[in-house]
């Protein structure tokens, strides 16, 4: 199996995972703005529920973009972990061909 991840696979990640966080919140307002006309028109758990949401938005608004930004994190640290392997590799198969001898591995000699 090969895994081949390009260099800029997990920038990409990150770039559209900040624009999500921003969409998101834009996207309960507008939940809540799009609701204003239910206002009133509930009784009883409905009504509760309703009140509820619409005075807990931002709370929920945080706590998304808190997990989101948590999730950042993890991309972030993966893209670090990624790209000092890469150099680590890259260094590792220098120092192993500076120390290889291949003359002893020529082929053509006389006899």
């Amino acid at each position: 199996m090969k895994f081949d991840m390009g260099t800029q696979a997990l920038t990409k990640l990150m770039s559209g995972s900040r624009t999500s966080s921003g969409d998101l919140g834009t996207l309960i307002k507008q939940l809540v703005q799009a609701a204003q006309p239910l206002e009133g028109k509930f009784n009883g758990q409905g009504k509760v529920a309703f009140d509820s949401f619409k005075s807990r938005s931002d709370e929920i608004t945080q706590a998304l973009n808190a997990s989101l930004s948590a999730i950042l994190g993890g991309q972030s640290g993966m893209e670090q972990a990624f790209g000092s392997g890469d150099q680590e590799q890259g260094q590792n198969a220098k120092k192993q061909m500076a120390s290889a001898n291949f003359d002893a591995a020529r082929f053509s000699g006389s006899r």
